[in-house]
């Protein structure tokens, strides 16, 4: 039975790729490692969590003897390495949270990896889950590619583009067999609302304003996020040691098109005269360092080893709508309690 460790798995894309890793290989012993933050939720996985072949580890990356310790006792196959703090604003913040959690963390991983594989690296794997926002951003052309230069903009960025070198460093100095994948934005079921479209559905719903930064013109690449997890399961059963890939949706918006998109389905969803949604938009002032456009080609996923989304954006919009106003529970207990507070100092009341 492969032992595979997943960090970061009561959270957004952690949970769907348990879940998806669970179902899809009932041989596989799956470990989910999560610290359980702000944006942990354990409730994302009340489907599975009874299943034999998952497991729950409560437990910090940043704390090196205990990630030690775990390697010791289960001597994991492989690691998907997904935890990270992931939002910007909260990185312009609290920057050392992103830097000992996004760096600090990894190198653990990596260490305690390399100390029990004791350079046997047969059938053994380190997967590496980044972002395209080392990259930096673009203008009004182009896209990120594998070998597009990095240059981060934020602290957020600049973390994970440390934790992608170190990684690679690991494979070059050590053999240590690893991948890494760069995604785009993430949309789905269960995601923290802090992000621009959980937050903008519950604010729609509560009729409360849509807070939207500068004029809406930065535009990003959206990925479902279970698009993304079976383009996880594929990148790590058949990508080739060492590279990487970028995994994206084919779907640029600006973020105020994709706001009137919601507002529309909204709307429809919850029978409000045409136009209720869209009036509850409020420019705020920018986002420093806001980067203007991420955009991925994610040829190289799709040509090697035949991995395409599967959605269209508003589809992918229309079932994400769907899931949080089916779970308003769910939200109604996220919303709660600590994100309140940063909720209030970000926005305000």
């Amino acid at each position: 039975m492969k032992k595979i460790l997943i960090t970061g798995g009561a959270g957004f894309i952690g949970s769907h790729v348990i879940r998806h890793f669970i179902n899809s290989y009932p041989e596989y012993k799956i470990y989910n490692l999560d610290v359980l933050t702000y944006a942990g939720n354990l409730e994302n996985l009340n489907d599975i969590d009874k299943n034999k072949n998952y497991n729950f580890i409560k437990g910090d990356i940043t704390d090196t003897s205990f990630i030690s310790e775990i390697f010791r006792e289960h001597n994991f196959d492989a690691v998907i390495h997904l935890a990270a703090e992931s939002h910007v604003d909260r990185s312009i913040s609290s920057p050392m949270d992103f830097i000992y959690t996004n760096i600090v963390g990894t190198a653990n991983l990596l260490n305690a990896a390399r100390s029990i594989w004791e350079n046997n690296y047969e059938g053994k794997l380190f997967y590496h889950v980044s972002t395209d926002e080392v990259y930096g951003s673009l203008g009004d052309t182009g896209f990120f590619l594998e070998d597009t230069s990095y240059d981060p903009k934020s602290p957020y960025s600049a973390s994970k583009a440390s934790s992608d070198h170190l990684v690679r460093a690991y494979h070059n100095t050590y053999k240590m067999p690893v991948i890494i994948s760069n995604c785009s934005n993430n949309y789905g079921g269960n995601q923290f609302p802090e992000k621009l479209i959980p937050l903008a559905i519950n604010n729609i719903k509560n009729m409360k304003p849509i807070p939207i930064y500068g004029k809406g013109e930065n535009i990003r690449d959206w990925l479902y996020v279970v698009d993304h997890a079976s383009a996880i399961d594929v990148i790590f059963h058949n990508a080739a040691i060492g590279e990487t890939y970028n995994i994206g949706g084919n779907n640029e918006w600006t973020n105020i098109d994709l706001i009137h998109a919601l507002c529309k389905i909204m709307d429809q969803k919850l029978d409000r005269k045409p136009g209720t949604s869209a009036s509850l938009i409020t420019f705020v002032t920018d986002r420093a360092g806001h980067d203007l456009r991420y955009a991925i080609d994610s040829s190289k996923l799709q040509n090697k080893l035949g991995w395409t989304p599967s959605l269209e954006f508003e589809t992918g919009l229309e079932k994400t709508v769907d899931w949080y106003l089916a779970n308003e529970e769910w939200m109604n207990r996220v919303v709660s309690g600590e994100y309140k507070k940063y909720y209030d100092e970000m926005y305000g009341e």
